[in-house]
């Protein structure tokens, strides 16, 4: 089968499996849902390196969009049920409906009920069976998303519980990873999801100028789904994000897409960012995930969409995978991935311990704290993804049960609370470390690429997996728990960590001849 399938290896509905029923849902208030709609025609290709051009993003709705007579039919569902629609967007392939929770309970075949979460306590409304759909719409309907509340991911960042030894600027990473002479990002545009949490400019404008940065990068801030930038103390998530990739490319502009932790609102910040004119970002960076098993089967197929959607038109989207070792903070002793990480569509990011002499790398190791509770990255085998193409040769092993999966993560980078970055969090400077360093800092250094490219990288995976030894730094000690770091790809630092200046010239090297 072809990179990128989803194998439906289970049927269990997450919130079924992981909560308490409180009673029926209460609350009249009308709800919005987002229906994800089936392409007309083919699925596009990813952009893989060394690409012609990408798709347009004008010329996207025609080739892949959403068919309209079938959009039409959903029109029809949606008057038939008393729903209102309150948008529809035929090239993202999403129509946004509201209704009350009676007409949600009776279009889609479901109970609303509260959901006490284990083992937070918090109540969200929920549905213990996934929508059912019949007629012809159920053929052009992917998933409805916005009837489960339940949060889907969790930020990948960790603070030092002990004093670290040794910590970095992002730019002293950089310099060490060697990011490439003469580039700042300058023309890029690189989109940061967030699924909570605050910006702060003020200590944003503060931490450039205690780094000697005379013009502090350009954050713009988009609200998806109802989510926003919340007032009061900012964020370490967001700031880690958007303090690392203004570090090491300070040229690019950088826009942050805040959307409400549910799948709804992830769905929708990927594909309100890859698909966004006014922007135009040619990367995505995204530090929040969750467990392979924690999803449900439509809403991975959603967000499979959107992604590759994102490939098809060039941009490049990196993703954490994860603080908690091979078992990705599951309970039951087996290994698991972190997703989004795990998709084929996305530039999975492990984390290493980097040991620096001077400008130099001293030692470089697996990122494996376990033992003093300060995390471990994430990386494994997918059960959920086909091992795909680019990944044939590069020796990982199978899934537990024998499945011939999608290895995770494909590169790495510092991520030690340990030997952390030095930021800046609501007026506090402070060391933070964790996978979510990883993501913007590959996104950075692809926005460096772009520029010096002058073209987006777009699906960078081919390209990574045949160029030179010379453009990694191979981790080879350490290990996350059920995997062992060693010659090569591992399932701990995948290909390594970067040596960019190398990278970069391996890159120009694919480019055909003008």
């Amino acid at each position: 089968m072809s990179a990128g399938t989803h194998f439906i290896r289970r049927t269990h509905w997450p919130l079924a499996t992981e909560s308490r029923y409180l009673g029926p849902h209460e609350d009249t208030s009308p709800i919005d849902v987002t229906l994800v709609m089936r392409r007309k025609g083919a699925h596009p290709q990813a952009a893989v390196w060394p690409h012609a051009a990408a798709v347009q993003r004008k010329d996207f709705d025609s080739a892949y969009g959403a068919d309209t007579q079938e959009v039409d039919e959903l029109r029809g569902f949606a008057r038939q049920h008393g729903l209102q629609e309150t948008g529809c967007n035929t090239c993202r392939r999403v129509m946004h409906l509201r209704g009350t929770p009676q007409a949600m309970q009776r279009a889609f075949g479901v109970e609303l009920g509260r959901y006490q979460l284990l083992p937070s306590g918090d109540t969200v409304m929920g549905c213990r069976h996934p929508p059912a759909l019949s007629g012809a719409i159920s053929s052009s309907v992917i998933a409805v998303l916005g009837l489960d509340h339940r949060p889907v991911a969790r930020p990948h960042f960790l603070r030092p519980m002990a004093q670290p030894g040794t910590t970095y600027t992002p730019m002293q990473v950089g310099q060490l990873y060697q990011f490439p002479n003469g580039a700042d990002g300058t023309g890029q545009t690189i989109a940061v999801i967030e699924l909570g949490g605050a910006f702060n400019q003020t200590d944003f404008t503060q931490y450039f100028k205690t780094l000697g940065v005379t013009k502090t990068p350009s954050v713009t801030i988009v609200s998806v789904a109802g989510g926003k930038s919340t007032t009061g103390a900012a964020d370490a998530e967001v700031m880690l994000d958007a303090e690392v990739i203004g570090a090491l490319a300070p040229g690019a502009n950088i826009v942050i897409y805040f959307a409400p932790n549910t799948d709804q609102g992830f769905y929708e910040a990927i594909s309100q960012a890859a698909h966004d004119t006014t922007h135009n970002p040619s990367v995505i960076s995204i530090s929040w995930g969750g467990p392979e098993d924690s999803w449900s089967a439509s809403t991975l197929a959603a967000m499979e969409t959107a992604l590759q959607d994102a490939a098809a038109l060039g941009v490049t989207i990196t993703a954490a995978s994860g603080d908690s070792g091979s078992g990705d903070g599951e309970t039951d002793g087996q290994p698991h991935v972190d997703y989004p990480a795990s998709s084929v569509y996305t530039l999975g990011c492990g984390g290493t311990r980097l040991d620096a002499s001077g400008t130099t790398i001293a030692s470089e190791t697996v990122w494996n704290e376990t033992a003093t509770n300060e995390g471990a990255t994430g990386g494994g085998v997918s059960m959920d993804y086909a091992r795909p193409a680019f990944q044939q040769n590069a020796g990982v092993p199978t899934a537990p049960g024998g499945f011939v999966g999608r290895g995770v993560p494909d590169v790495a980078g510092n991520a030690d609370p340990m030997t952390g970055y030095q930021v800046r969090v609501d007026g506090q400077d402070q060391v933070i470390g964790g996978t979510s360093a990883v993501a913007p800092l590959w996104a950075a250094l692809v926005a460096c690429f772009n520029q010096s490219l002058g073209a987006p990288l777009g699906d960078a995976h081919a390209a990574l997996y045949q160029v030179n030894g010379g453009a990694f730094r191979d981790i080879t000690e350490g290990d996350n728990g059920a995997y062992q770091a060693g010659p090569g790809w591992d399932a701990c630092t995948g290909l390594g960590t970067p040596n960019g200046q190398a990278m970069l010239q391996a890159l120009k090297a694919l480019q055909p001849a003008a």
